[in-house]
């Protein structure tokens, strides 16, 4: 399968257990990579045949900032089934990254990742 990888789309939401997340909102960082076949894209050299990277990332910006959701692992999972529904790809794994959750020690990120494949839609 080729990929294609989108690292880094960034936007606040509001997502997480406690009510200070929900009401204030941190940047959440997602990645995604696309796995499909460039062949039809190859030969007809049209971004009508391939997943148009610019409206994954709409999607991804979509979900972050849309409806709050306790856990990022839930958030994975939507933004994850969302690209199988409206993309041609065979497969999407998705990575969400809450560099500024509430954790009381010092860390650098925490992140979760998920891989869905069109089989797992059916």
């Amino acid at each position: 399968m080729d990929q294609i990888s989108l690292s880094g789309v960034t936007a606040v939401g509001h997502h997480g257990v406690f009510d200070f997340e929900r009401r204030n909102g941190q940047p959440f960082v997602v990645d995604a990579v696309l796995h499909l076949d460039f062949g039809p894209a190859a030969a007809s050299d049209d971004v009508l045949d391939t997943a148009h990277y610019g409206e994954v990332a709409e999607c991804i910006r979509t979900w972050i900032t849309g409806e709050p959701l306790n856990l990022i692992e839930a958030l994975a999972v939507r933004i994850a089934e969302d690209v199988l529904l409206r993309f041609p790809v065979a497969a999407v794994d998705i990575t969400v990254h809450k560099p500024k959750a509430p954790i009381e020690v010092e860390f650098g990120d925490v992140s979760v990742s998920v891989r869905r494949t069109r089989q797992d839609q059916r």
